[in-house]
This record gives structure tokens, sequence and C-alpha cells, in this order.
């Protein structure tokens, strides 16, 4: 891990970025204002959701540095206020506490999770009663209540804090979503290979276990540092899983899954060894579930996801709308509309046939489904999609920091004021800011500029017809950003 300096301040307001508040151990994040924060949080879901009936608040943690002990100092929290709290007896997914929320009828779950931050990080995440993430008016709600200083009453030693098992009913319930004895005959029969890259994470052994069959598992071991990296299922992260594929498997079906620290996000390794990101598994997940699922509704789509998606979609009519980052908008629209998947590109997948909350081990499944039922490896399915809609393309991210949070700002205020009207050379034709600023260039290529809502950090998307455009168009704005 790289060397971070901190300087001796005191922390800023507690504030919830896309999913959760996140922040650095000891620094920001303390068991201080955890306690504070999710007392508060506690306190808006019971005045949001309490006219369910519930008073039970489940509390879960991932395999961090600290998770459980601020797992503990969370439920104390919740019991402060008056409520009941149940803290998980081992670490767990975050969809494996949403679950528990809906099937419970429950008034939410706070997770201890960064998700795919860096180790040096912990975080809170905030589920509501529907089973997913809370909107922003409710994170809004906790923020204001905090900053008018709110504290809740010191925690009770002598109380007993209930103990619940986050995983089994999931993972009984995941069984079920799909033709699990189809999967399973496949991998005893010889003909389908299964590789996991966990990242440290979660998601360890879990696969595995709701499978029912072997499975080849790589970083399962608690590494709260994550080996220096972080546990965000990108290509540079998964390097080994890839050469592990690319030197070749026996089986002529084979796949690889990669989830992120918490469990809800995915990527994938095709059997040749090439990297693929939900920018790839949404088209192959749309066309599995409407077609061979027959599962109605809408395809939702995050600003950063391919043009694929939408192409994909018109070839078997499914509508499709499109929302800034972040899955909360997305676990918002289910529950009003019909909804196929919702998808983004980060790796966070969704089924309006689930719970509204993204899940990487139902979005497994679901991809180990449409390989074995089709009998086809992913790449070829992704190739078949590109045929039929007759459009190709490449793809790429990359996170850029930055100084500071004043140099994020002199970044805004250069978009916002100054914004490019040409791009690596290319015009820019139109400018989409609905998340961030997305540059629609004459090529029909596309670049965005978004902002970490949690670190000083820029993120640099792009989507054109060849790497090297791709990767072009990403170095300018890499450099044009580093210039301000």
């Amino acid at each position: 891990m790289s060397a971070v300096h901190y300087a001796v301040t005191s922390p800023g307001p507690i504030r919830f970025g896309t999913d959760g508040w996140r922040g650095v151990i000891a620094a920001d994040f303390t068991f201080d204002r955890l306690y504070r924060a999710a007392g508060a949080a506690a306190q808006v879901l019971a005045d949001t959701y309490g006219n369910n009936g519930s008073r039970r608040v489940f509390v879960g943690y991932d395999r961090r540095f600290l998770s459980e002990e601020f797992a503990t100092v969370t439920a104390q929290a919740v019991h402060s206020v008056g409520l009941e709290a149940q803290l998980a007896t081992d670490y767990a997914t975050t969809p494996a506490l949403s679950w528990a929320v809906h099937e419970q009828s429950a008034l939410g779950a706070l997770v201890i999770t960064a998700s795919h931050n860096p180790g040096q990080y912990s975080g809170l995440k905030i589920k509501g009663a529907f089973g997913g993430s809370v909107p922003g008016s409710v994170t809004a709600q906790v923020e204001a209540l905090l900053d008018q200083g709110f504290t809740p009453p010191l925690p009770d030693p002598a109380a007993a804090i209930a103990r619940f098992d986050p995983r089994q009913s999931y993972r009984h319930m995941l069984r079920q979503k799909v033709d699990l004895a189809a999967i399973q005959t496949a991998i005893r029969s010889g003909q389908l290979s299964v590789f996991v890259d966990v990242m440290h994470g979660a998601a360890a052994r879990a696969l595995g276990e709701i499978l029912e069959v072997p499975v080849t598992e790589f970083r399962s071991d608690r590494d709260p540092l994550f080996g220096g990296g972080a546990p965000e299922p990108l290509a540079a992260n998964v390097v080994g899983l890839c050469q592990q594929l690319s030197r070749g498997v026996a089986t002529p079906l084979a796949v690889g899954f990669v989830f992120d620290g918490d469990g809800d996000r995915i990527a994938a390794v095709d059997r040749s060894g090439e990297f693929l990101s939900s920018q790839v598994l949404i088209p192959i997940l749309i066309e599995h579930l409407a077609v061979r699922r027959g599962y109605p509704g809408e395809l939702v789509k995050t600003v950063s996801g391919s043009d694929l998606m939408p192409k994909v979609a018109a070839l078997f009519d499914i509508p499709v709308a499109e929302l800034p980052v972040g899955y909360k908008y997305i676990a918002d629209r289910m529950q009003s509309q019909t909804v196929l998947l919702g998808g983004e590109e980060s790796g966070g997948i969704g089924y309006g046939s689930h719970i509204p909350e993204r899940d990487g081990l139902l979005s497994a499944l679901y991809l180990l489904e449409a390989i074995v039922q089709s009998g086809r490896n992913l790449g070829e399915l992704y190739a078949d999609l590109q045929a039929r809609t007759q459009f190709q393309s490449a793809y790429d991210r990359i996170d850029l920091p930055l100084a500071d949070m004043q140099a994020r700002d002199r970044v805004l205020q250069a978009l916002q004021n100054q914004a490019p009207t040409a791009i690596a050379g290319l015009e820019v034709v139109s400018c989409q800011t609905i998340d961030g600023f997305k540059f629609r260039l004459s090529d029909d290529r596309w670049l965005m500029v978004r902002f970490s809502g949690t670190e000083p950090l820029l993120r640099l998307y792009c989507e054109a017809a060849t790497p090297a455009a791709v990767q072009a168009t990403l170095h300018w704005a890499r450099d044009w950003a580093q210039q301000i």
C-alpha cells in the first residue's frame, strides 16, 4: 500500500456518498463518530420506515480491520435509541444483510464496510426496509441530525445484543433462483470449470458453498490490507486470475468471477483469460433473463454504461431508463417500475426478480446458468451480441488521484465554466450532465468525467471504437485535468 499522509486536523462533518459514509480509520472513521452516525441512522430508519411495525435493525460487517468491533459499537448505538439490534455472528456480503431485512420485514440494516476502497478505509452503509440502499433523502436526514449535534445515549454495558446468522437463509434463497442441478452436473461432469477471486473479501467461500460443488478460489484468506491494493473488480487487480485462465483449462467451458470487498459487485474472466467488466456482462444478462428466463421489465443503466446495453435491449423490445451513477437511484426505480435488471459499470447489478439491491453472487449464478444453457463461454455470448447489433467497442476507466479537495474544486470549476469544445482532436457534439460531465464526440465515442463521492479522486471513463482510441482519449483527459 502506498504511503498516505494525513494532516492533524479535526475531521469534517459526516457525509454519505453514492452508497454510504466512508473514511480513513482513526483519522475520520472513529468509534465515537461511528456511534453517533449509527445512532442517527437507526433513528432515521425508525422515523422513515417505522410504519411497518418493526423495531429490528440488522447489523453486519465485512472482513476489514476492526470490522467486528465497529459492528458491535453500531449495534450498541441501535440499542441505545430504543430499537432492537441483531448483530451478525460472522462476516457476510452486504446483499445477505439486505436479504435479511426483506425476509424478516425489518426496519433496515447497518453494514460496516468500505466496499471497494483501500484497506485504510472503513464505512457505514444504510439499508432500508425494502431491502436496498436508502435514497439520498434518507441519508440527508441522517446528516442533518448529526449536524444538529445529535448524540445517542451512552450504551448500557449490561445490555445483551441478539445475534443472527446472515448466511444460511440468503444462500438457500439464491439456490432457488437458478437451475442449480444443471450447473452442478456441468461442473461434476467436467464440462465446466469455475474459478473465483474473492480479493480477501466477504464473498470468501460463498460461491462454492452455494453450488455445493468444487470451485477453485483465490485470495480466500482475510487480509485487511488487501495485498496492498484495493478489493475492486478491475482488470489491473486480478492479473493472477486472468493468467490462470489464459494458460488453458481442460474443460470446454470455463469462467472466473471476481467479487469486491463486500460482495455486491462482480466482474468476470473468460475461458481465454480476457477480463470482462459489467459493461460486457450486462448485455449477456439482458439476453439471458429476457429470452431464456422470460422475465419482463425495463433495463435501467447508469450514465456510465456502455452504448451496447440499449442496443441489446432494442433487440428484445426492452425499454431503457438512464440514471446517475449510484445504485440507490436504481433501487428507487425498482420500487416503482417493473425492472428486468439494473446495472452500473462498476460491477453492481441487481434484478427485478430479487430485492432492489446489487448482488454479485446472484449475478454469478445467472451467468453460470447462461453458460450452461447456451453451451457457450461468456466471450462467445458477447461476440454474438456484438454481431447482432453491429456494434463493437472498447471501454476503459482510469482513476486519477488529486492532491486534495481544493484540486477537485478547481477541476469542477473548469468543467462548469470552461468545458472543452474539443477532446483528443475531435469536436464535442454534446455534453450530458445528469452525473458528472459526459462528452459525446464527433466520431460517437464518449468521455465521462466524474468525481468520487468519498475521496479526492477523478474518475475518467471512455468508450470508443478501438482500444487505442479509448487510451488516447483517457490520456488526453488525464493530461487536461493535471494541468488545471
